[in-house]
């Protein structure tokens, strides 16, 4: 079993159109994993069933019983987080930290896991399972969120004897990403050559180069700078990044995003066929 993870230093590289693509083309024995949690939108394109869905809870909430509270104040006066007013929590500010709870001469606040979302598993219509979440507004521990739906497609993947993981991954280099790539055997970097994609392309490089994974390049809109294009590629030769393919802009993505489609999944066209030589590539750099 692989596990490819698609990330990028920055959002609107088209990660997740790429991702659905070589979703398409990687044959039935793939698991599908979306970990862009913060703001996962994979499922657009696969049209999911949502037929298993398990509650995630992560961290601790404090509670006040009113029927318990004195209204004494101490709680409010300990929190540095300003999370109390008027005998009331507020759940976006609260960080679980409990003292609070220690500090209650009435035993009136309690500490309890916080709900932080679901997360799904998924039948889809390209036949291939896929793990997903989603997250309540405002909740935090995306990266715990992220390792839980890798474990979950690890499992799935062992038991249906699956030859790859294929994750959709987070933009950035924060905690959700190096949940995403902890383990995994590819890294490939989906980029731009504009100034922001380059710069974040290198910096998460440097990220990928404290594991040990292999890290791949795929540029896409690759003709809308042919300067900071062969910047791109000359710092990937001198780092030895593979450079998978070089994808030109096109609006054969907005046509297959319009039609909730992977772009591979319309007419025959030159980007379908520079994807399909993305996952030869893939193929060759995992199997060395």
């Amino acid at each position: 079993m692989k596990e490819i993870v698609l990330i990028s230093g920055k959002g609107g590289t088209g990660k997740t159109s790429i991702t659905a693509s070589l979703a398409k083309i990687s044959g039935n024995r793939t698991v599908i994993a979306d970990c862009d949690v913060d703001a996962s939108n994979l499922h657009l394109l696969l049209n999911p069933d949502y037929s298993q869905s398990e509650d995630f809870f992560s961290g601790y909430l404090a509670f006040i019983d009113k029927n318990k509270c004195t209204k004494c104040d101490k709680c409010k006066d300990v929190c540095r987080f300003k999370a109390i007013d008027n005998y009331f929590i507020n759940e976006l500010r609260c960080e679980g930290c409990g003292y609070c709870e220690i500090v209650c001469p009435e035993n009136a606040i309690e500490l309890k896991k916080a709900y932080r979302g679901k997360i799904y598993i998924s039948g889809t219509r390209m036949d291939k399972v896929l793990v997903h979440a989603e997250m309540e507004t405002g909740a935090q521990n995306s990266g715990k969120l992220v390792a839980s739906i890798r474990s979950a497609a690890k499992k799935i993947a062992a038991d249906n004897n699956a030859e790859y993981i294929l994750i959709d991954g987070s933009p950035g280099i924060g905690c959700p990403v190096i949940a995403s790539l902890t383990g995994a055997d590819l890294a490939i970097i989906v980029t731009e050559p504009s100034v922001s994609g380059k710069n974040d392309m290198i910096r998460i490089h440097k990220l990928i180069n404290k594991m040990p994974v292999k890290a791949a390049v795929i540029v896409n809109k690759s003709d809308i700078n042919k300067k900071i294009l062969a910047e791109i590629k000359s710092y990937s030769a001198d780092n030895n990044i593979a450079i998978l393919e070089d994808i030109p802009f096109s609006n054969l993505f907005h046509e297959a995003l319009a039609e909730k489609k992977a772009v591979v999944e319309l007419k025959e066209n030159a980007i379908a066929d520079k994807i399909n030589n993305s996952w030869i590539k893939i193929n060759n750099l995992i199997n060395l």
